[in-house]
């Protein structure tokens, strides 16, 4: 593994792109105060969204999605939570809803999984909140094991889409970690990631960026 500065992987982003491309593509990270806000019925949504996305057309998911908050009561988790297996199957029989069974279920058993946290912490949006994202893949392993059909990207893809600072792991970005002589291959045991995660923990020191904004870098410079 190189001592690689994030300097040269910069530089080949701003080739390929330019500074205001570059930097217009680059997300932001809710502020911790804000993203403790966030109540937990728009978590449960988040993370369901990225379940029912996974493996289908984000755009097909979402067109989908005011009849998912219908059907899922705004997704308040006390509500879902108490939902029996007989209206999870009713559920099934809705046309305007991608009627996969485990997925379904995944809702009510993650809206169970998610009061607990929030009852130890005071919100699922608190817990978030307060990780260190120095330690952001110990995260992803804590919700993959939590919560249902979380695993894989699902987590920090999930993390990302409600404003947690994450680096993700795409084809992308593994691709430039091996391009520019950082991490061979694909990180895919808990002590890789951890080891990926030190790397990009020294990035941000070095370049004060959050570490959405660094992975992202890494995609452009080489996509």
């Amino acid at each position: 593994m190189a001592d690689t500065g994030f300097a040269r992987i910069y530089e080949t982003a701003l080739l390929r792109h330019g500074e205001t491309a570059l930097e217009e593509r680059l997300p932001q990270p809710l502020p911790p105060a804000a993203l403790a806000a966030l109540p937990d019925d728009r978590l449960l949504s988040a993370m369901s969204l990225r379940i029912f996305r996974a493996g289908l057309r984000h755009g097909l998911v979402d067109a989908k999605w005011p009849a998912f908050e219908e059907a899922f009561s705004g997704f308040d988790p006390r509500t879902v939570a108490a939902y029996s297996d007989e209206h999870i199957e009713e559920l099934l029989g809705d046309r305007r809803l991608i009627r996969h069974l485990g997925k379904l279920r995944a809702v009510r058993a993650n809206a169970r999984a998610m009061l607990e946290i929030t009852a130890r912490h005071g919100g699922f949006g608190k817990y978030l909140a307060a990780w260190p994202v120095t330690r952001i893949v110990d995260l992803w392993a804590e919700i993959a094991r939590d919560f249902t059909q979380m695993g894989g990207r699902s987590a920090p893809y999930f993390l990302r889409m409600v404003g947690k600072d994450t680096f993700l792991l795409t084809s992308s970005v593994v691709k430039a970690l091996d391009l520019f002589g950082v991490w061979r291959g694909e990180p895919r045991s808990r002590s890789d990631r951890q080891g990926v995660q030190a790397i990009f923990n020294g990035w941000a020191e070095e370049t004060g960026r959050p570490l959405c904004q660094l992975s992202q870098i890494l995609a452009m410079a080489v996509d």
